[in-house]
């Protein structure tokens, strides 16, 4: 009996830590082993919710990527390490298996037989990962300044410099600072309140674009990227450049904290709603992320920090620091159902697979990841939208 009883409990702490029933984080996840654990039983169930010729074309994308890079390139996938062969062998094989039609279930049995599986520790004290969204969005904009198009879009300026800080101690590698030289100092780069109320870059030829709405550069800013309807018809796309190097901070939050939305309420398009309507609080809200961003013009867009074209639905952005770039990646969440005027009407479950083909400066951790939605009414709602509990796995072909 005794020895019954034992085994009873050796299966059901296996059970458990198949599940995921690992304790939950205590800190903020700081190296690719503290972000992902291997499943070793108790898989998802891989259905995807989007057609297969999107994750073709964003899984051929994601190769291109992985060309370019030196043959020596290796990957942090939890506590294990792969060399830019193994990825790049990984991907092709899940594109042979894509190509032989196989239904839901027939490609659940080829992955959890033939891919090592990890699945996303979480945030801090959960055990799941935040999703929220973002999109390309599209505004007016003019080449020239005047009374309706007021609000400039900069590119980098020239002072503007990285440091890497590996370079004068080892105990820094891979961490970097943005700044700016003055006299015989390197100091912060100027803030959003300084470049946007000061107007410190004023005079310096910097702008790519003027904007009719402080709220439309804003927002650009978040996105990331976006398509401006010049007067000519014509569109001009920008993407981001580079940032001031200032941490981010939630104006979301700040808005929440003080009063001025609830929780209940909070979205991009609430946001907007009441920075309209109360125009006496825009600098103060807008300001206190001291973040700011830079553009350039691009042909085509937009493009993750990867280098490649993002495709809606299937490209994410997580953190670069703890999660390896370029991974195939599986997630399941819920997404808003919208209906004919734009009104979210419910939220339903979904789970597709996805590549980790961006970054973000709010992105940050084992616990947050970013959705691009693509461009469109739908991308806006969802992506301004959707803030919802999920999880995240990262596959990769056994060796």
């Amino acid at each position: 009996m005794g020895r019954r009883i034992f085994l009873v409990a050796l299966v059901l702490l296996s059970a458990a830590a198949a599940l995921g029933c690992y304790p939950v984080l205590r800190k903020e996840a700081q190296q690719p082993e503290e972000a992902l654990r291997r499943v070793h039983l108790f898989f998802p169930a891989f259905r995807d919710d989007m057609d297969r010729d999107s994750l073709t074309l964003a899984l051929r994308r994601n190769l291109e990527y992985l060309g370019r890079l030196p043959r020596e390139t290796t990957f942090h996938y939890g506590p294990h390490v792969f060399t830019l062969q193994q990825v790049r062998e990984s991907q092709e094989t899940f594109l042979n298996l894509l190509s032989k039609g196989l239904d839901d279930e027939e490609l659940t049995e080829e992955l959890t037989q033939k891919f090592r599986v990890y699945r996303a520790t979480g945030r801090v004290g959960k055990k799941r990962v935040l999703f929220t969204g973002y999109y390309q969005p599209t505004y007016e904009g003019s080449l020239d300044p005047d009374e309706t198009f007021r609000y400039p879009l900069y590119r980098a300026p020239d002072d503007l410099i990285r440091i890497d800080l590996s370079l004068f101690r080892e105990k820094f590698k891979g961490e970097t600072i943005v700044g700016r030289i003055e006299g015989k100092m390197i100091l912060p780069y100027y803030s959003r309140y300084e470049i946007e109320t000061e107007r410190v870059l004023d005079g310096r030829g910097l702008e790519i674009a003027w904007l009719k709405d402080p709220l439309d550069v804003a927002f650009l800013h978040i996105q990331g990227s976006g398509r401006l309807k010049l007067p000519d018809g014509k569109d001009l796309l920008v993407q981001y450049q580079a940032s001031n190097g200032r941490p981010y901070r939630s104006v979301g939050r700040y808005m929440i904290d003080n009063g001025f939305l609830s929780r209940e309420e909070m979205s991009m398009q609430a946001i907007r709603r009441y920075l309209t309507e109360n125009p006496e609080v825009l600098d103060e809200v807008l300001n206190h992320n001291p973040s700011y961003v830079f553009f350039r013009q691009v042909k085509d867009g937009p493009l993750g920090s990867l280098g490649i074209l993002l495709t809606p639905g299937r490209s994410i952005a997580l953190d670069s620091g703890v999660f390896p770039k370029g991974a195939l990646g599986f997630i399941s969440s819920r997404k808003p159902l919208v209906n004919d005027q734009g009104e979210i009407i419910g939220w339903s479950e979904f789970s597709r697979f996805v590549l980790n083909q961006d970054s973000g400066g709010a992105i940050k951790g084992a616990g947050r990841a970013d959705l691009f939605w693509g461009s469109g009414p739908y991308a806006e709602v969802a992506a301004g939208h959707l803030q919802q509990d999920g999880d995240l796995y990262i596959l990769i072909k056994k060796p």
